[in-house]
């Protein structure tokens, strides 16, 4: 299993970048922040999944071992293949990813093309025990009460400042977008208006 690359970017293309390892090119498919991270050194290092299949051996890269970890996460969830499961770590960060599962939030991942209400369900109910579990979660759980307090109060939160936006005309997309600017901790309005201000 080749689990990460370390190398030179030399080529890019929409589908992702070729790393040249040694003298050998190869092809990963990879998210937005993995092949920024590729273009921007002159020797980058990126954690991948090897994805085989009878006819085929797909390389997939990520910027950091926790957009993989969740890239595999998401091959686990019954309907959800490599390109749906890297199209949803692409479209947004392993933290805001997080805390949508968590806070059972399958608004988010229905804004992600090609995923339906259903199968948004399914993500947030097949990943929600497994991602309390995780390790960053975990920390955070484990630092007191007054975490898991402010956890739960950041989601709730979060959906408000973002079904506000959503309601004077943002998508769920776009929202999210200028709500990931903005300071978790401020109350729903402040985070409406912040995010506005920034339009």
């Amino acid at each position: 299993m080749i689990r990460r690359l370390r190398g030179r970017c030399v080529a890019r293309d929409a589908d992702g970048v070729v790393l040249d390892v040694a003298g050998v090119g190869y092809f990963v498919h990879a998210t937005p922040s993995a092949a920024r991270k590729a273009e921007s050194a002159e020797e980058v290092v990126l954690e991948t999944h090897l994805h085989v299949r009878e006819d085929a051996l797909a390389l997939f890269g990520f910027a950091s071992a926790e957009e993989r970890r969740l890239f595999e996460q998401l091959l686990g969830v019954a309907g959800i293949g490599p390109k749906v499961a890297l199209a949803i770590v692409s479209a947004y960060g392993p933290r805001e990813l997080r805390r949508a599962i968590a806070a059972e939030d399958s608004a988010l991942f229905e804004s992600i093309p090609g995923i339906g209400r259903k199968l948004a369900q399914r993500v947030v109910l097949e990943l929600k025990e497994r991602i309390a579990a995780s390790p960053e979660w975990s920390a955070d759980e484990t630092a007191g009460s007054g975490t898991a307090a402010r956890h739960e109060h950041s989601d709730t939160s979060h959906r408000v400042a973002r079904d506000a936006l959503v309601e004077l005309g943002y998508t769920v997309a776009e929202a999210e977008q200028r709500l990931a600017t903005v300071d978790p901790d401020m109350d729903p309005a402040d985070r409406v208006r912040e995010a506005l201000a920034a339009a």
